[in-house]
């Protein structure tokens, strides 16, 4: 590994040499994740930080094969990607199962963001080791966003969504449960799944969240409803039928299900029911829920408890609310009502 001699300016007119080294593209990656890892960062934020690296290192090599360093990286390659994602991507592009022929070309803004969120991160971690001397991130903003008011489902959704699993297969009654505990709890997916018999607190309704389960790694409680603790009382009947394990969600196979499965079979029932409209992810449930909590009348702060959010302002992006929610609470709550002449 070579040496640049990169000379800075000192007070007093004196001058510095810094040396900063010729590292790869491939191994500013591995000292990221190296370093990343001993931060304590999970096994699939990792990954995701090599797929994402990935992408882009692959456009470099082909469209700048000049930059061969991670010092070589500009802010106008940056922004060259970025244009490359929004407009000239082809989604599945050199996907092994997935024929691009007849794809979208150009990735979502949200797509964008997540992949600069990474770059950032990665671009940072290396300026805070003085493995570059320029950081080519900190100049480049995320795509500004619209906000999503359609990120929930209505209640009439959700009744035509539950009548699609078959409840006396193992698999349609397995799903099943698991959309009444997302609707019923708000946990994330990896949370849900990665559930086990010892978790849930029968007698007084509660799901114990260990630190190391949980997205922020903080441990938390989450209530149910007597019906859903019906229904994984019967999901656990069913699985010591045939399996020894004491995880909740399992395959046919008695496999735990995988979130990436799990999204697929939502989208699946999803296509049945009719909703077309709306992305068929446990994300989206976790949205419904929250909404509805708040419009039920559960404070805030309850709800940011209850979800696992550090911050009450990332809680408040998963709540947005339709014309329709504004008019029927102002018409509820609205101060002037109690000044309001009635007609006789």
């Amino acid at each position: 590994m070579s040496l640049k001699k990169r000379e800075r300016r000192v007070q007093a007119g004196g001058r510095t040499e810094k040396l900063f080294p010729d590292i790869p593209l491939d191994q500013g990656l591995d000292l990221v994740i190296s370093a990343k890892r001993s931060e304590g960062l999970r096994d699939r934020t990792l990954v995701d930080y090599r797929k994402h690296y990935g992408y882009f290192t692959k456009w470099i090599r082909e469209k700048h094969p000049e930059a061969v360093y991670v010092g070589d990286i500009t802010v106008a390659m940056l922004r060259d990607h970025i244009s490359y994602m929004k407009y000239d991507h082809t989604r599945y592009d050199g996907h092994t199962n997935i024929p691009s022929e007849g794809q979208r070309v150009g990735l979502t803004d949200t797509t964008i963001n997540i992949r600069l969120r990474t770059l950032k991160a990665i671009f940072n971690q290396m300026e805070r080791d003085e493995l570059i001397e320029d950081n080519p991130v900190a100049k480049v903003k995320l795509i500004r966003q619209d906000v999503d008011l359609t990120n929930c489902f209505t209640d009439d959704e959700v009744k035509a969504i539950l009548a699609q699993p078959n409840q006396r297969d193992f698999v349609g009654f397995r799903d099943f449960v698991g959309i009444m505990l997302m609707l019923d709890s708000g946990m994330r997916i990896s949370e849900m799944l990665s559930r086990r018999v010892p978790d849930i607190d029968f007698q007084t309704r509660f799901i114990t969240m260990p630190g190391d389960s949980t997205k922020n790694r903080r441990p938390r409680l989450v209530p149910i409803s007597g019906y859903t603790a019906k229904l994984l009382l019967q999901l656990i009947e069913e699985n010591r039928k045939h399996f020894t394990t004491d995880r909740l969600f399992l395959s046919c196979y008695g496999d735990p299900v995988s979130a990436n499965h799990f999204n697929k079979r939502l989208k699946y029932y999803g296509e049945k029911a009719g909703v077309t409209a709306k992305k068929m992810t446990a994300h989206v449930y976790r949205h419904s829920w929250a909404k509805s909590m708040v419009l039920n009348g559960a404070d805030a702060f309850t709800v940011q408890k209850m979800g696992g959010w550090s911050d009450i302002r990332t809680m408040r992006r998963y709540i947005q609310m339709d014309t329709g929610d504004m008019r029927r609470s102002h018409d509820t709550h609205t101060p002037a009502a109690r000044f309001m002449k009635k007609r006789t």
